[in-house]
């Protein structure tokens, strides 16, 4: 795979390091010439000083062969504008790009950028869940941070207590193991959920929220036993 990283800052630096340690081809375009020379002295790698939004030097770093483009400075308005000149001028077919505004991620996606980092969003969101209930821990977020893996531990009163698999309304939710006492189980629709387990299951921000509310309200309307 060749790659293509804009932004010589903490992310792209350890973008690069990565990338290269997994031995893919990977070049790194930075503005900043002592930058450059401060990279280019810890990690063997392509760096080439310019401007990311040149599309000059976009073909000085071999972008023409490239598979994917990551714009990763630390500002968004010059971000998008790497990633639409990789897709427009260029044809690249994978862009990823660094949002540092979360006000600035629905902009992004409505100019196609294939994948999008807001670590701002992600730290809030994870902040918010903190505040808001110890029950429910985020684990990791997938696909952009749309999807979230996050832990239950089953107390006597929520709604999952004694409940099978099959029985659950879960909508927008799929459980992918249950923990207990270290023991693993790749749940089916007859497993049994009980006191003390460790639920993981995999959904979005907004059905967590709504499983939030009803488990502290008794989660009544969570779990029902079908016809």
């Amino acid at each position: 795979m060749d790659a293509i990283i804009i932004g010589g800052g903490k992310i792209g630096y350890n973008l690069l390091k990565t990338v290269k340690e997994r031995n893919h081809n990977v070049v790194l375009i930075e503005k900043n010439k002592d930058t450059c020379i401060k990279i280019s002295e810890d990690i063997d790698a392509n760096i080439i000083c310019g401007d990311g939004t040149d599309p000059e030097v976009l073909l000085d770093s071999g972008i023409n062969n490239a598979e994917i483009v990551a714009a990763v400075t630390g500002t968004d308005e010059e971000n998008i504008v790497i990633c639409q000149i990789a897709q427009v001028s260029f044809h690249i077919k994978k862009t990823i790009a660094r949002v540092n505004n979360p006000k600035n991620i629905a902009m992004f996606k409505a100019l196609g950028v294939d994948r999008i980092v807001c670590s701002t969003a992600l730290i809030a969101d994870m902040i918010q869940y903190e505040l808001d209930n110890d029950e429910y821990k985020m684990i990791q977020t997938f696909e952009r941070g749309s999807m979230i893996l996050v832990e239950v531990v089953i107390n006597q009163n929520h709604p999952w207590c004694n409940k099978k698999i099959r029985d659950l309304l879960l909508n927008e939710c799929v459980i992918v193991s249950i923990i207990n006492n270290e023991k693993i189980t790749y749940p089916k629709g007859e497993t049994l959920i009980c006191e003390n387990d460790a639920v993981l299951f995999i959904t979005n921000h907004q059905t967590l929220q709504e499983m939030m509310k009803k488990s502290s309200n008794g989660g009544t309307k969570y779990a029902q036993r079908k016809g």
